[in-house]
């Protein structure tokens, strides 16, 4: 799905680098207007942040900014970075919060909001009491005279103040020196975990060798080598019989594959990260780790993750349910989800499957676009929703392209799109973490300050206007019916087809059940994407259905999974 909440990768060096947002963040909405509004959305964030952690800590706003760098790592030049903004912005910001103009005027008087010609004001907090203009205006005054302002006005470089020079120079060169990652091809197995490593498919075994790689049929039985990354390799000494005929021969493996969006991959953005009252040394420990995984954290997805849960319930992820079943199905799982994914743009990305018919394993596929082919930044959303007929004429084009790449013996399910209508029900009058404090931010006025921005990760559901959300809810049932028709008449010669629906009314009255409310299964800071609860008990009811409904799809129970465990242990791990 698509979200603006992507500026926060780059919420520590937002300000000093704000003509570059439009690269950072994801360009896929058809109404967002390049770097001006995710800029003005990182300095509202930013400005409240330090207004609020003032307030915690009871010190000087100079204080909490200088609390704030020291809680970023060091990766990624990020601290450093947060130190120099501190320098460039810090004594601007200061005075404007010391005469009580809150983050919306602040970011105004900065000109990293701005209001176009008959734009409407865009605004998180509510409006001052004194009139918005003379608000305005007496702050503009106050820095009127900021060196800082005149670069930023003029569109010079800032680092051209004759006494950030040095400061640039040694940003410059703590950039280069930051980044000890190598750069990692997203269409090929990793041993790195982030850059679309294996966070997001199984982890490779042999990076020197391209032949070696998790879900192959195995390459003469693998006695000499792990040719398949699943860790059953060699020759059992008792009888000659090669551990990989001996223990998965007939079990039927099989990978699990996802194509989706933000929600597949598990877009999160921790809510300390906003919450002054929370924030500690420990808050952004893995921030380095999100932002090179685009915010989104697939190794605790509920489709493909491998990692144990966070969130204290039960349920686990389907590829952790097929491993379990079959341990011949180790590290044989692929996240081909991408921010802001739908059935229109999918074929932009669909290349970076991997799956050989003739050399691989066949593959279960869960075909998952649940909402962005609904949900757009436009003011008015309706046009510019995925038509029944659009629909159709991508997913078979997806369809063929499937057909022409899956191992015979696969299976594709196509998800349904959710009535996103409990969004609004649920979320619109409770308070947004960067509310929490000072009981002056509820969800009604992001989801309004998105919009106004024209950034909204979906304007149709996240409204107050209620004949909006029904019209969005009844296109998103249009589109379900569309996939279920295609599930439901069209044959394939290498996998077969099904259709399932996003049910996540069941998974709401399940949490209900076990004495939760609706709103605890909605990610906190953007108030729009399942969290890890939800997308567990998301697969926890996928996995009843196919059991109940498709069996087969699953593979055979391995009753060899004991003696794989007793002879190759953790089998290497992920």
């Amino acid at each position: 799905m698509k979200s603006p909440w992507k500026v926060l990768m780059v919420a520590p060096v937002l300000l000093l680098f704000s003509h570059s947002l439009a690269s950072a963040v994801d360009q896929d909405q058809p109404g967002a207007s390049s770097f001006n509004s995710h800029g003005c959305l990182g300095c509202v964030l930013v400005v409240s942040v330090i207004e609020q952690l003032a307030q915690v800590h009871n010190s000087t706003v100079q204080a909490s900014m200088e609390r704030l760098c020291s809680y970023l790592p060091e990766k990624l030049f990020l601290k450093t970075t947060c130190h120099f903004l501190v320098q460039i912005f810090g004594s601007d910001i200061i005075k404007l919060l010391d005469v009580h103009m809150n983050a919306d005027v602040v970011c105004h008087a900065l000109e990293f909001c701005k209001q176009d010609a008959g734009q409407s004001q865009c605004h998180l907090y509510p409006l001052p009491q004194e009139a918005w203009k003379f608000m305005l205006e007496k702050a503009r005054k106050i820095i009127k005279k900021s060196p800082t302002m005149k670069y930023h006005r003029s569109g010079s470089s800032i680092c051209s103040l004759p006494f950030l020079v040095k400061i640039c120079q040694k940003i410059e060169l703590s950039i280069k020196n930051a980044v000890p990652f190598k750069d990692v091809d997203s269409d090929k197995y990793s041993v790195f975990p982030t850059l679309r490593g294996y966070h997001w498919r199984g982890r490779d075994c042999n990076d020197s060798d391209k032949t070696a790689y998790p879900g192959r049929r195995p390459d003469n039985w693998d006695v000499h080598r792990d040719s398949n990354c699943n860790g059953i390799w060699g020759i059992d000494p008792k009888d000659g019989i090669p551990y990989e005929k001996k223990f998965c021969e007939g079990s039927q493996p099989r990978g699990i594959i996802l194509l989706g969006d933000s929600a597949g991959a598990h877009f999160h953005i921790p809510p300390e990260w906003l919450t002054a009252s929370q924030m500690s040394l420990n808050s952004f420990f893995n921030l380095p780790t999100a932002l090179t995984d685009e915010l989104n954290w697939p190794q605790l997805s509920g489709v493909t993750g491998f990692l144990e849960s966070t969130s204290g319930v039960e349920e686990t992820s389907i590829y952790h349910r097929l491993r379990k079943r079959n341990h011949c199905n180790h590290r044989d799982y692929q996240s081909i989800s991408r921010n802001g994914a739908s059935s229109q743009n999918l074929e932009n990305f669909i290349g970076s499957l991997s799956r050989n018919q003739v050399l691989d394993h066949p593959a279960i596929v869960i075909y998952a676009m649940i909402g962005n082919d609904v949900c757009n930044g436009r003011a008015d959303p309706v046009p510019e929703m995925t038509t029944p007929e659009q629909m159709y004429s991508k997913v078979m084009q997806t369809l063929k392209h499937l057909n022409s790449h899956l191992p015979n013996g696969s299976h594709v399910i196509l998800y349904g799109l959710p009535d996103g209508t409990f969004l609004w029900d649920n979320l619109h009058n409770r308070y947004h973490p960067l509310g929490q404090l000072n009981k002056d931010v509820t969800y009604a006025q992001l989801f309004s300050f998105l919009s106004c921005l024209k950034i909204s990760p979906c304007s149709g559901w996240m409204s107050s206007n209620k004949t909006l959300r029904t019209l969005t809810s009844e296109r998103a049932e249009q589109l379900s019916k569309t996939l279920k028709k295609i599930a439901t008449s069209k044959i394939f010669t290498n996998f077969k087809l099904f259709y399932m629906d996003f049910a996540y009314h069941e998974i709401i009255e399940e949490w209900q059940r076990r004495g939760g409310q609706p709103w605890q299964l909605i990610e906190p800071v953007d108030g729009f994407h399942p969290n890890e609860v939800a997308s567990l008990l998301l697969a926890d009811l996928f996995w009843k259905k196919i059991q109940f409904q498709w069996p087969q799809v699953l593979g055979k129970e391995n009753p060899f999974n004991s003696q794989i465990e007793q002879v190759f242990g953790d089998q290497g791990g992920h």
